[in-house]
């Protein structure tokens, strides 16, 4: 499809590279009716491709700053609120409906070195356009957009079936997440019923705790995101779109499941362990009562006879000492027999 512009001043942005700091603009695309993607354009001319008829602009940025969110904001023409919505990273998740457009804030979650970091998406659809605004720490959305260009006869139903591209991303990317919570769970409990007792274990159950807390704090509200996807916002979300919402939400469901079994489990878990910890204390006061006991019977015995008195019982015995000793480990032995017997030692 041949599109003729109103060319306007260009503003030349950085080359697109995901992982760039530099790089806001990850990918700037547009698609005609049959879901063939277009030649490539700068910012300057979505307005003008927007209005050429049949077209569906889809837009990705990371980190972007005030000045290109100004930018993108003049030529979608997004409402004042969702950009100063948008201007801000720390949004809970919600979706806004402002006239002919929607503005949905989820929470994402990625596993960079061996530690889960949380961050959030805002994205801005329209009749004709999809824009992502990335935040923090989230994967590129080239994957879903690459899926969809496989796929031209879906991505042809326009900016709803790109947006179910883009959520599905974010919710499968919670599942090798929770695998992980729960490896790293069967592994703290296996630590638990370890006779030597670890602080760190304690520890790394609490952070467990909290991260699976996190984690449901971003996918909880995302069932009643999808919910409204699937039910409402008839011109914005085409029929055909609805039952693939209907499948990530039975997705977002497990992963909320998982989080609520887990978090139930790591409460169990610190429960155990602290119970654990009592019970090796008891042992441990167990064995030194024990022990007391059987050194407070010669003790005894001889502190008795160290008083110096000069006239004491059995001290002119000749056998007396002996006598005296052999009483003492004999009721010693008596008595470490009967606690071993009875499991104190």
């Amino acid at each position: 499809m041949d599109i003729t512009l109103n060319r306007k001043p260009e503003v030349q942005l950085p080359a697109a590279n995901p992982y760039s700091a530099a790089s806001m603009v990850v990918n700037c695309a547009a698609y005609d009716r049959t879901g063939k993607r277009l030649p490539e354009f700068t910012l300057d001319r979505i307005s003008d491709v927007l209005a050429e008829p049949d077209t569906f602009v889809w837009v990705g940025v990371h980190e972007p700053d005030e000045v290109l969110l100004e930018k993108l904001q003049e030529e979608f023409g997004l409402h004042d609120l969702a950009i100063e919505d948008a201007h801000h990273a720390h949004q809970r998740p919600k979706i806004e409906s402002y006239g002919e457009s929607l503005f949905v804030v989820l929470h994402t979650a990625q596993e960079i070195k061996c530690n889960i970091a949380f961050g959030e998406t805002h994205i801005f659809m329209g009749k004709r356009y999809l824009l992502t605004v990335r935040h923090g720490a989230s994967l590129s959305y080239q994957t879903p957009r690459t899926r969809c260009e496989r796929e031209p006869e879906l991505l042809a139903i326009g900016p709803s079936y790109a947006l179910y591209t883009v959520v599905d991303y974010i919710v499968d990317n919670f599942l090798p997440i929770t695998e992980a919570f729960r490896d790293q769970l069967l592994e703290l409990e296996a630590a638990i019923f370890n006779q030597d007792f670890d602080r760190s274990t304690i520890k790394r159950l609490y952070e467990l705790k909290k991260e699976l807390v996190t984690l449901r704090l971003a996918i909880a509200p995302m069932q009643d995101i999808l919910n409204q996807l699937m039910r409402f916002h008839p011109t914005l979300v085409r029929e055909e779109v609805r039952v693939y919402f209907r499948d990530v939400f039975d997705h977002a469901t497990r992963v909320k499941e998982a989080c609520d079994t887990m978090s139930e489990m790591v409460s169990a878990a610190m429960s155990v362990n602290l119970a654990m910890v009592s019970v090796g204390q008891n042992e441990v006061v167990k064995q030194l009562a024990g022990w007391a006991g059987i050194i407070a019977v010669p003790t005894l015995v001889a502190s008795i006879y160290g008083m110096n008195f000069e006239r004491m019982p059995e001290l002119a015995l000749p056998y007396g000492y002996p006598v005296a000793v052999a009483s003492m480990f004999g009721v010693a032995a008596t008595l470490y027999w009967r606690l071993k017997k009875a499991g104190w030692l």
